[in-house]
């Protein structure tokens, strides 16, 4: 295929620093990115849904190859890119937006319809790649959203649906307090650094934290709850995107109900400059690299 966007996950450059060794990258030289959207360009004997000139949106999974002109996709990890789609739109969907509704809807058990029952929810540092994709996905079902970001984007937040946003370096939004004293039943959290202690006391009965950056306090705990049986839990996510989830997100910004919010775009040229941007850690949205 011939990419005609990327975009870059902070997962990219977590394995550049050698997060995943020995495990990936698995030879050099090694293409960073998996999430891309552009143009078949030739397909192998065995594609049977796509032809020259198909616009696609894919991930390319942990083999990468997206920062690049060219990449080679799997047919059963590419969907059809309608022309409501941009290019840029589709690129960002992969990891941060699959991350968001598999949170929401796999492991939180949130239906994405008005007619359920409200389920309260809280998203952490929801301005970002992952954040702003949860607070709105969140905002489709019956939910009531709490949310976490810095001050400069809690206008930011509220625009994307959130019923009440927390600046996280005040003492409320540092112990995530709902300012309606809502006791939140799904946490989708996007940051690192908040204990289990600061979680526990804003959950539910039966809330749920999950934790798409999980680090090894977050195993401890959740092997922990699940030997004394809690009925709190934090969960760390570990997902990997597939076509459904993302077919179903092309539909979902087809029909305006989802949008990509882009916080900076870079040509290939200057894809040092957006993974530096990526790496800074306060993109608002998402970090596009289009060749």
């Amino acid at each position: 295929m011939k990419v005609e966007a990327t975009s870059i996950n902070p997962i990219d450059w977590k394995i550049q620093n050698g997060v995943l060794r020995p495990f990936l990258p698995r030879k050099f030289p090694f293409i960073p990115l998996s999430d891309v959207a552009g143009e078949v360009v030739e397909v192998g004997p065995g594609v049977k849904n796509y032809k020259a000139g198909d616009k696609i949106v894919s991930t390319l999974g942990v083999a990468g190859g997206g920062l690049a002109e060219y990449a080679v996709a799997k047919e059963s990890l590419t969907v059809p890119r309608p022309r409501e789609v941009s290019a840029a739109d589709g690129a960002c969907l992969g990891v941060a937006a699959c991350a968001a509704l598999h949170s929401l809807t796999v492991t939180g058990g949130l239906k994405l319809e008005k007619t359920e029952p409200r389920t309260n929810v809280l998203v952490t540092a929801a301005s970002g790649g992952v954040g702003h994709y949860a607070v709105q996905l969140a905002k489709l079902g019956n939910t009531h959203v709490t949310a976490t970001c810095g001050a400069r984007n809690i206008d930011f937040v509220k625009s994307l649906g959130a019923d009440e946003v927390l600046d996280y370096k005040t003492p409320e939004g540092a112990a995530l307090k709902s300012p309606s004293g809502q006791k939140y039943d799904i946490v989708v959290n996007c940051t690192t650094g908040i204990p289990w202690s600061t979680f526990e006391p804003n959950l539910s009965p039966t809330g749920k934290v999950i934790d798409i950056t999980p680090g090894g306090g977050t195993f401890w705990n959740y092997a922990l709850q699940k030997l004394t049986f809690s009925k709190k839990l934090v969960i760390p996510l570990l997902v990997v995107p597939n076509a459904q989830e993302i077919g179903c997100l092309v539909k979902l910004v087809k029909e305006g109900k989802l949008k990509t919010v882009i916080d900076s775009r870079y040509p290939l040229s200057q894809a040092e400059a957006a993974w530096a941007k990526s790496i800074e850690g306060h993109a608002t949205g998402k970090v596009v690299v289009e060749p």
